[in-house]
């Protein structure tokens, strides 16, 4: 957790966090059914006829549609669970822009291993959090 945290943040991050645990998995229409929709996220039903986008018969079962209540507050919204702020880094010069009292980082997936060490060891320096460090770390 953040230590530089206000306490009314670390209050929305805990209610977001239970919020989140309450939050029904939004499935893509007919996931249950189709093989290639098992692992697509959600979308929105747009289809003339459809029952599930009118929200009327079928075999509803306890689903629903996302809608603004199921969201986050707005004052932690886009923040990491640890509170931070992300900002996704490229190379070792992108860390000069970085303020570590409230934001970290996370290093890209395209970056290579020697990259990511040289990333690594720059942020050590600076005192900023590396959200996925190498797993020998």
């Amino acid at each position: 957790m953040n230590p530089n945290l206000p306490k009314e943040k670390v209050k929305l991050l805990r209610l977001r966090r239970r919020m989140k645990s309450r939050k029904p998995e939004f499935r893509h229409f007919e996931a249950h059914k189709k093989l290639k929709l098992r692992d697509l996220g959600w979308r929105r039903p747009r289809g003339r006829h459809s029952k599930w986008r009118e929200r009327y018969g079928g075999k509803w079962s306890g689903r629903v549609l996302p809608n603004p209540g199921f969201s986050s507050p707005a004052g932690v919204r886009g923040l990491h669970p640890s509170g931070y702020e992300e900002v996704l880094v490229h190379n070792p010069k992108e860390l000069e822009n970085v303020n570590p009292e409230f934001q970290a980082v996370r290093i890209a997936s395209r970056v290579g291993l020697k990259k990511r060490l040289l990333i690594e060891e720059k942020a050590k320096e600076l005192g900023i959090k590396v959200l996925n460090p190498v797993k020998g770390d």
